[in-house]
């Protein structure tokens, strides 16, 4: 599958380092391209709901990065440890 954005000597030279990595330099590139993915989620998240408290705006995060049904499990949990910390 073609990069739309790319020449087509760029995006094969590209393919050629990949494949030519360590198993160890492909899961650090994942990795970190996870982590790049999971930070600029947050920032638009917190962007578009800046009123959002902390527990909220995870829960927001979750949904967007694993769907709806986790989150609202996630809800559920966050609100049962608040009631179990209430005195």
């Amino acid at each position: 599958m073609p990069i739309a954005d790319t020449e087509p000597t760029a995006e094969q030279v590209q393919l050629d380092l990949l494949r030519s990595a360590t198993v160890a330099r492909r899961a650090s590139l994942a990795r970190s391209l996870s982590c790049t993915v999971i930070q600029l989620t947050r920032r638009a998240v917190v962007a578009a709901c800046p009123t959002t408290d902390g527990d909220e705006l995870a829960a927001r995060l979750v949904a967007v990065c694993y769907g709806p049904e986790l989150a609202n499990r996630l809800r559920r949990d966050l609100e049962t440890r608040q009631r179990q910390r209430e005195p």
